[in-house]
């Protein structure tokens, strides 16, 4: 199923992150560029690297001149991410562009690549619970709420995974249809930003 091979490769990219452990670290994609798994790879890694910066910037000590060229950062690691997510979601239009479509087909809330988004981050999330529970210098309180934490979030995976499944599935037999949006993000735009535009 899609689903496990694509947490597959998100569990590959998390682990390979957590080798050095650093958001400064250097990128290296190990799957083809023409393949779906390149793009999942990358889609994980920008949102591991932007876990950690999460993690930094809430730092109640951190220098506010850091703090700036931090957030920066997130801006355009969100934009990153938003862009691999369009990329995907091409993927799957291509894949599916001659599927003969049913006349009552119903679209979905999101599209394919917003749901495995969403499982890229729950992968995140897994993997940092799994860190809590296996702490050796936490409380057995720590541990065992972790541990209800971790088995929710292994029960979303299972749900998340099979949504995603049958989605693909729908679509792969016409009773769904693709239809995607691409993300009018403003912020970043300095003809529409307010703020950029007045500095033009």
């Amino acid at each position: 199923m899609f689903s496990d091979f694509a947490f597959g490769i998100f569990e590959e990219s998390i682990a390979k992150y957590h080798i050095i452990d650093s958001v400064d670290q250097a990128f290296e994609n190990p799957y083809p560029k023409d393949e779906v798994a390149h793009l999942l790879y990358r889609k994980n890694w920008i949102d591991t690297v932007q876990w950690h910066y999460e993690d930094i910037i809430r730092d109640p000590e951190i220098n506010p001149v850091a703090a700036l060229s931090l957030k920066r950062k997130i801006d355009a690691s969100n934009q990153d991410r938003t862009d691999l997510v369009e990329y995907i979601d091409s993927y799957f239009l291509q894949k599916y562009k001659d599927v003969s479509v049913a006349a009552d087909a119903s679209i979905n809330t999101e599209s394919p690549a917003w749901a495995i988004d969403r499982l890229s981050i729950l992968a995140l999330k897994i993997y940092h619970m799994q860190e809590e529970v296996d702490r050796t210098d936490a409380t057995a309180d720590h541990t065992a709420q972790c541990q209800k934490k971790l088995d929710v979030l292994l029960e979303q995976r299972q749900d998340l995974s099979t949504a995603i499944d049958q989605l693909l599935t729908d679509i792969e037999g016409g009773k769904k249809y693709m239809k995607v949006y691409k993300q009018m993000k403003m912020y970043n735009d300095d003809e529409l930003n307010p703020v950029l535009r007045e500095r033009k």
